[in-house]
């Protein structure tokens, strides 16, 4: 990866500003007129069904599988259409910041990870503080080693209470800069990343607290799991951040690399302890009425799960941690509107893996015997809104971000038909599992 330092061709402002405000109430009223013309289409779809399980159970389980997803996936494409990234004031920030990384048994990758910081085009100045989070391994000495190769301002500080909230907690205590970024210890940044994540929250309104940066697939060529995040990272997860992004509410500025104003962190107490840290933090910033941006010029490169097993772990820890954040801040309880609504679609979401688990999926088993009570040629309407927001941010991802970052999409045809067809079939299931798990507090596990 080479930086590229050539200023982005900043876009000229129109006579007629679209504010967020309109853009959010007309991505409302196009959605609400998607979601009637599916209601329409779908009356002999619902009347068959409700032979089977009455009226109030077919519109529950319709509502879930079609209504309300295909309501989201209308509100995500008019969005993604009127977004607009707004222009970077300076490019070339030089405030001091401090890096802050818990390692457990990183000893394979902390070399590598603290050298891609070490090698960031950024003029400014970088602290790095690893902090050791009770290793077994060889982590410290791989730490020390860089320290001297690479001769960066590194320092290591060791936290013996196990969990990811402990040793960034301890890491906190010593930061001293007005900006504070969060860098998992397997994760590779872009050299103009800390550059981008900076220059953002400087260009942005005195009230965005924080800057969440944008996660992308390292190892993707490993497994046909990791060939299928890729996808889910490219597409799925950069769509819903661009959505909360240009609604000022992104609901994760996750710890893998995000960027914080500290005095904000410091204000809300630092990291809870929750085993979804960084999403309940978020939570509580944006509580404060303050606002949290995403960047997707700031990339990062982690490396995915390469075993089905490992994947359904991340992922009912990340439904986990939603439920959390939930459970401390209802949406009601959230300022502003924007937010209101974005964790309202998470709490939609317990539900909506519910129906799909325990409906869509046996009514595809049922559909293989020609019995259609729930998928049948309706449910496939929600596919051409798919391709629709995915084309629109794949144009976006290769031509904006990919070209000024000097990188190349690679070619994964595989992983994304599996996406596309399989994905959430996976999800779902991963997904419910994790609510149960916060439902019966079962023993928390962070890897």
């Amino acid at each position: 990866m080479k930086p590229n330092l050539t200023p982005i061709k900043k876009q000229k402002n129109k006579k007629y500003y679209f504010t967020i405000q309109k853009k959010f109430w007309f991505s409302h009223a196009m959605s609400f007129l998607w979601l009637l013309l599916s209601i329409y289409l779908s009356l002999p779809w619902l009347d068959d069904l409700s032979d089977v399980v009455t009226m109030p159970g077919a519109i529950f389980i319709i509502t879930g599988i079609a209504y309300i997803p295909g309501y989201m996936s209308a509100f995500l494409i008019v969005s993604l259409i009127l977004d607009k990234q707004p222009n970077f004031k300076n490019e070339f920030p030089t405030e001091s910041v401090t890096l802050l990384i818990a390692a457990y048994n990183e000893e394979k990758g902390i070399y590598q990870t603290l050298k891609y910081v070490a090698d960031q085009d950024y003029t400014g100045e970088i602290q790095m503080i690893v902090i050791n989070n009770n290793s077994s391994d060889q982590t410290t000495e791989e730490v020390l080693r860089a320290k001297k190769e690479l001769k960066a301002n590194i320092s290591i500080l060791h936290e013996p209470n196990p969990g990811k909230f402990n040793a960034l907690n301890t890491g906190l205590e010593y930061v001293k800069t007005p900006y504070v970024i969060t860098l998992d210890a397997d994760t590779l940044i872009h050299p103009s990343a800390v550059r981008y994540l900076v220059s953002r929250i400087k260009s942005s309104p005195e009230d965005v607290c924080a800057v969440a940066g944008s996660m992308l697939v390292r190892n993707s060529r490993e497994s046909i799991w990791t060939k299928i995040q890729e996808w889910d990272y490219f597409l799925g997860i950069a769509s819903i951040k661009r959505l909360q992004g240009l609604y000022q509410g992104t609901l994760v500025a996750q710890g893998a690399f995000s960027l914080y104003k500290t005095p904000c962190v410091q204000e809300v107490g630092g990291w809870p302890d929750a085993i979804g840290e960084d999403i309940v933090l978020t939570w509580r910033l944006l509580q404060k009425e303050w606002k949290v941006y995403f960047e997707p010029l700031a990339v990062a490169f982690t490396d995915a799960p390469t075993t089905l097993a490992h994947f359904a772990k991340q992922r009912s820890r990340w439904a986990r941690g939603m439920v959390e954040g939930l459970k401390e801040i209802k949406p009601w309880q959230q300022p502003q509107v924007y937010t209101k609504y974005l964790t309202g679609i998470n709490l939609l979401m317990l539900y909506l893996d519910l129906v799909y688990t325990l409906c869509w999926l046996p009514g595809l088993v049922l559909a293989f015997f020609g019995i259609h009570w729930i998928v049948g040629p309706m449910t496939l309407l929600v596919l051409p809104l798919t391709f629709v927001s995915y084309s629109i941010l794949y144009l976006y991802q290769k031509h904006y971000v990919f070209r000024h970052l000097n990188l190349r999409i690679r070619i994964n045809k595989l992983g994304f038909v599996l996406f596309i067809l399989f994905y959430q079939m996976i999800m779902s299931p991963v997904s419910l599992f994790g609510y149960l798990q916060e439902f019966f507090k079962l023993r928390r596990v962070w890897k």
